[in-house]
């Protein structure tokens, strides 16, 4: 069954009623099968998610940085994106690149591409994750698969991040030196999808969901989703996005899955988030995550600010990016007067982030993965 069929048993479901009447004994009720060791199914999920769960969430967060370490070990895993192109032909009302929003478009030519992956070789990096705007004529896939070539001449991990394309163009791609896939449904609410997304092609909700499935078929080794918090409501939005990365590990068991939290954060020509999230239902939601999928990956953005990340190193966290530039060519060629997707919070370098993590009483992980 696709997760389409899945996720509209979900789209007329109660979420406030059930969380209101989510009580106490409830909770610990959930708690007591993670002590059992008993897998957590979706009830338990919404009960972690709950407004009673609040009460729980030292008790929480014990539990997942006992099962992120039995996991992961004390590890954190580091990449940075790479902007290659922000043309794009939505209308995505959140979006700083969305093409209602005026100013001059960058794509950066091959040689350009080549001297950013320098830029951040340097820096240490070796897991990238490249990023376009959602124009493929702009950047076809003959340009995409040269950019990987490329690209793999310095990194071991190449992920991409960019509009949803059809299996054969995936396994292109994964054939030219890309290994992972991420893409953020945004939304799962159907109603405030058509709402953000009121043209082009990101408006066909279907495609874009299936989007994950047809990238592990590709044969990405990774998948990484999420949803963008500011848009639905946030544990709603939370639980599907649970039962999505839940649905992927057991259709596809030779694929790693994460999930990440994006928050909206300033962009130009971007809307004002609706429904905001919390710095504590922000990790709520990462440490009923964990509770409920044990060997899940979580990846933790520049868009949260550096007090509030170097936290989350405790709480179930598997990978950062560091020393991010989220416009094109922002970390050699273009470094001045240029467009970015969403305002950097975290704006320390790999150097301090690595740092941190090590103070932590963690350790860094700069390549984890090559392909043979």
């Amino acid at each position: 069954m696709p997760f389409t069929d899945l996720v509209k048993e979900f789209e007329t479901f109660a979420f406030k009623d059930y969380f209101e009447a989510v009580r106490p004994g409830d909770v610990q009720k959930t708690l007591d099968r993670v002590d059992a060791r008993t897998p957590l199914g979706r009830q338990d999920l919404l009960t972690l998610l709950s407004p009673a769960a609040k009460n729980f969430m030292e008790v929480m967060a014990q539990k997942a940085q006992q099962i992120t370490r039995q996991y992961f070990g004390r590890t954190i895993g580091l990449y940075a994106p790479l902007y290659i192109s922000d043309f794009c032909s939505n209308h995505c009302t959140y979006c700083g690149f969305n093409t209602s929003t005026g100013f001059k478009r960058t794509q950066l030519s091959l040689e350009e591409i080549e001297r950013e992956a320098s830029a951040i070789f340097a820096m240490g990096i070796r897991h990238i994750l490249v990023l376009t705007g959602e124009a493929p004529d702009k950047t076809p896939l003959s340009y995409l698969t040269a950019a990987m070539k490329i690209l793999k001449k310095y990194f071991p991990s190449i992920g991409l991040e960019m509009f949803p394309m059809d299996e054969d163009a995936y396994a292109a791609l994964t054939a030219a030196g890309a290994d992972s896939l991420t893409v953020y449904q945004e939304v799962y609410d159907r109603k405030i999808y058509g709402e953000v997304h009121p043209r082009g092609r990101k408006a066909d909700y279907e495609y874009r969901l299936l989007t994950p499935e047809r990238g592990a078929r590709a044969g990405f080794r990774a998948v990484n989703i999420g949803t963008l918090f500011g848009l639905g409501d946030p544990m709603g939005e939370a639980f599907i996005a649970g039962v999505h990365a839940k649905y992927l590990e057991q259709a596809f068991p030779h694929v790693e899955v994460s999930l990440s939290l994006p928050r909206m954060t300033k962009a130009a020509g971007g809307i004002a988030p609706k429904n905001l999230l919390s710095d504590k239902g922000f990790v709520q939601c990462m440490l009923a995550w964990r509770l409920f999928m044990p060997r899940l990956g979580i990846t933790i953005s520049t868009r949260e600010s550096a007090p509030f990340r170097d936290r989350l190193v405790h709480l179930g966290a598997t990978r950062f990016s560091a020393g991010s530039r989220t416009d094109v060519g922002g970390y050699v060629v273009h470094t001045q007067d240029t467009t970015v997707q969403f305002e950097v919070t975290d704006t320390r370098s790999v150097e301090a982030v690595t740092r941190m993590i090590q103070e932590s009483g963690y350790q860094p992980v700069f390549k984890d993965w090559e392909m043979f």
